[in-house]
């Protein structure tokens, strides 16, 4: 078991040592003393304790809370304490690079407590931008997911999650994995930085290569609404009592489509092949439509599936939740009220989910470990209050 120290805020981060705490590992948020702590513990539905409100409680389950004030000298140090006494192996942090030395919690300082010290910064665009703030929305604007998300006649569309901050997140997780793995063979510490913009340029890896294969069409990579850019015909179709979405991959696929019974109309040798049905697709995507509407979604999905054609319902997110598939992954916290909830479902299900029978402990409030977590550091019940009168804790 590995012990991770986290100075976390708002949910990249939060959710990259969530991910560490599914592997059964020791996770300790470090907030400001001042201030209230995260913001995101006050974003969300009350659930009658002031700094757990929902938005905060699924990606901070089972972690411990401290709180610190890293503006003064005495917090610098008592960092420094805890990373040595506690045998801390992880730092990360989500703060502006350009805080990192003013709270002395940068790679070069911390490392004095241990030289082995994995240290990970989440931000913006990573320390060459040291006062740009990472916020998903605005980093989605950047990098130009909006632009290509929504209808084409119409303005640029966020996705519905924050896909910058979840991204960021997972790569975080996965850089200071394969740092620990380098650990086996090349001892010693690792600094890590880790730019949300980057992750997310790094996943245009079917829209910024058009520059070079396609350069005086590239204008027309814009927003497609619910079409794939390549493959024709994949889009959302309307049926007796909802919404389908059907996504034909190959040539060999739409042969089969048009042989069902109501779709034979959608038929001409002009679109039996991908380039001819994407000459013509506004209209192919108006045939298909006629036929929908005449099942209902249940139906469609069965004999589209006899077919082994690609085919799902639009789910809401409760229809989501009842899904087979995802109750067997769903995590449990515990909530403010001390009743068990099924929140949110695992990426993987690990050695350590499967040994608590995926049941996390609850979302700590600001501060709520500072007494064990700072005893354990060596400090005495006299230096802790003497610190929470200084203001320090």
């Amino acid at each position: 078991m590995k012990t991770i120290l986290s100075f976390e805020q708002a949910l990249a981060l939060p959710y990259a040592s969530q991910r560490f705490k599914h592997l059964g590992w020791r996770v300790i948020r470090l907030e400001s003393a001042v201030g209230g702590g995260d913001p995101n513990r006050y974003i969300g539905n009350d659930t009658g304790v002031s700094d757990l409100h929902s938005y905060f409680i699924a990606p901070n389950l089972g972690k411990e809370a401290i709180t610190i004030n890293l503006k003064y000298p005495e917090g610098q140090s008592l960092l420094k304490k805890l990373i040595k006494e506690l045998n801390v192996d992880i730092f990360l942090c989500n703060t502006l690079p350009m805080r990192y030395k003013q709270l002395g919690i940068d790679y070069d300082s911390l490392k004095e407590s241990n030289p082995d010290l994995i240290w990970c910064g989440i931000s913006a665009l990573g320390p060459d931008y040291p006062d740009v703030a990472g916020y998903d929305p605005a980093l989605q604007a950047m990098t130009g997911y909006m632009h290509l998300t929504g209808e084409p006649e119409r303005d640029p569309m966020l996705c519905g999650l924050p896909i910058v901050d979840l991204k960021a997140g997972d790569e975080a997780f996965t850089q200071v994995i394969l740092a620990l793995y380098e650990q086996q063979y090349k001892p010693g510490g690792k600094e890590i930085f880790i730019s949300m913009a980057q992750c997310m340029t790094s996943w245009l890896i079917t829209a910024l290569p058009e520059l070079t294969f396609n350069p005086n069409n590239f204008d027309k990579i814009n927003r497609c609404g619910n079409e794939h850019r390549s493959f024709i015909p994949c889009n959302c179709y309307p049926t007796k009592d909802g919404y389908v979405y059907l996504a034909i991959g190959s040539d060999g696929q739409w042969e089969k489509f048009v042989k069902i019974s109501g779709f034979e109309h959608c038929f001409t040798e002009e679109r039996k092949r991908n380039a001819g049905r994407k000459a013509d697709k506004d209209k192919i995507y108006d045939d298909i439509r006629q036929g929908t509407r005449n099942y209902t979604s249940e139906d469609f999905l069965k004999v589209c599936l006899e077919n082994n054609l690609a085919v799902s319902s639009v789910n809401t997110v409760q229809d989501l939740s009842k899904l087979d598939f995802v109750k067997k992954i769903m995590i449990q916290g515990t909530l403010p009220s001390n009743k068990e909830a099924t929140l949110f479902p695992a990426p993987m299900i690990t050695d350590y989910l499967e040994s608590v029978n995926l049941k996390l402990g609850p979302a700590p409030r600001l501060g709520e470990h500072n007494e064990r977590v700072y005893t354990e550091a060596g400090l005495s019940v006299s230096e802790i209050e003497e610190l929470r009168v200084k203001g320090v804790i």
